[in-house]
């Protein structure tokens, strides 16, 4: 293998409509090839977008550990989430505090982990997969 081993890639997104309202979580993983091999689509009741937001991660990471992947790239587009995760903020939300936990402890489980902020329009297919779920509802 060259120096830059090949990742699994997983686009999350969370939505909520009312913040705090309904809400869902989306996430599209990709393995080493770039081939989709699952996704994500769910309703998870009431909670904020921020909420949302790290559930869809832990959904994400979840589901990757379940399928083998190793080295995995976390990609979303909520900046707070991602600088929270990168350390550059602190999480003072109680409530965020847990799921950051969760997201910390699954993060371990990796042998390699990263996470990156994309633009909303290159996180489409998280998006649709979040949406499609609260549209079931």
């Amino acid at each position: 293998m060259g120096a830059a081993a090949a990742k699994w890639v997983i686009y999350v997104d969370g939505a909520s409509r009312g913040n705090p309202g309904p809400a869902s979580v989306g996430a599209a993983l990709f393995d080493e090839a770039g081939k989709e091999v699952h996704t994500v689509s769910r309703r998870i009741g009431r909670a904020t977008n921020n909420e949302a937001e790290y559930r869809a991660a832990i959904a994400g990471l979840e589901a990757a550990l379940a399928l083998g992947a190793r080295d995995v790239e976390l990609r979303m587009d909520s900046e707070l989430v991602v600088r929270q995760l990168d350390s550059r903020y602190k999480v003072r939300n109680p409530s965020l505090r847990r799921l950051f936990g969760r997201v910390k402890d699954l993060q371990w489980r990796f042998t390699s982990f990263s996470v990156r902020h994309v633009r909303r329009d290159g996180n489409r297919r998280a998006d649709k997969l979040a949406n499609e779920a609260l549209d079931r509802g």
